[in-house]
């Protein structure tokens, strides 16, 4: 009798996971068919839950999101827009200060982020927190995002689809911030953000500009571990971010 009961709560499991995994999908057609403009659909009122959507959002421990945030996250959903939602644990969707005046860009979750769902949380993440510290800030008065939101398979490089697709959120994200400056952390957030194929090491150095913000593209923390001896570029970086941040 145990067995059979066994047996029956896992179909049961089995049937609502299917259940869950067939109502995204049908709220994400529906969202595409409005989003194209096509009539006769009615909007969807199916969403996640509030305990689902905060948990998007590693932010300050008690704080609540505010409500432009909460939005974004909601529009980004169970996210399966390209192909890295096969494999990824979670949405690492940001996390920091809402309001902050600096926001740190990076490339992608590694796989202590995807499982933790914060960004840089791994030994890169510990060499970025040393980095904002040497600047006389913490972790909690700045924003860290990254250009996409879903771990690549085995940690490879961004493919252009997948930017494309993660891009306008945190684009809105970067809005809704408002912040006054930007530190692009690594080749593929400033050659994302500036729009440009230049070399990381071309592009770092000097202030660039990102819809009207001072963008201060440098080396990222796991480029850092690989090749110690760039971290004094990163230093004036950082330095020349702190006297901007300074006047603010």
């Amino acid at each position: 009798m145990k067995t059979n009961l066994s047996s029956n709560d896992d179909y049961r499991q089995n049937d609502q996971a299917q259940l869950r995994e067939i109502v995204t999908g049908l709220k994400h057609h529906l969202e595409e068919e409005q989003r194209l403009g096509c009539e006769g659909w009615a909007k969807s009122s199916i969403s996640l839950s509030p305990e689902r959507q905060e948990s998007f959002h590693p932010s300050a421990p008690g704080a609540p999101l505010p409500a432009d945030l909460k939005t974004i996250i909601a529009e980004l959903g169970d996210c399966r827009r390209c192909k890295l939602h096969a494999h990824r644990t979670q949405i690492v969707f940001g996390t920091g200060n809402s309001r902050a005046k600096l926001v740190f860009v990076g490339e992608a979750p590694g796989r202590d982020e995807d499982l933790q769902g914060e960004p840089f949380v791994g030994l890169a993440g510990q060499l970025l927190n040393k980095i904002i510290q040497a600047i006389q800030l913490s972790r909690e008065q700045v924003y860290i995002g990254n250009i996409i939101k879903c771990r690549p398979p085995g940690n490879r490089n961004p493919e252009p689809d997948e930017i494309m697709a993660c891009e306008p959120f945190l684009i809105k994200q970067i809005q809704a911030i408002r912040p006054r400056l930007i530190c692009a952390l690594g080749s593929f957030a400033a050659q994302t953000l500036l729009k440009t194929e230049e070399k990381i090491s071309s592009l770092r150095g000097k202030f660039h500009e990102y819809q009207g913000i001072p963008l201060m593209p440098t080396y990222h923390p796991a480029y850092l571990l690989r090749n110690p001896n760039r971290k004094r570029e990163v230093w004036e970086d950082m330095k020349q971010i702190k006297r901007e941040y300074d006047k603010i």
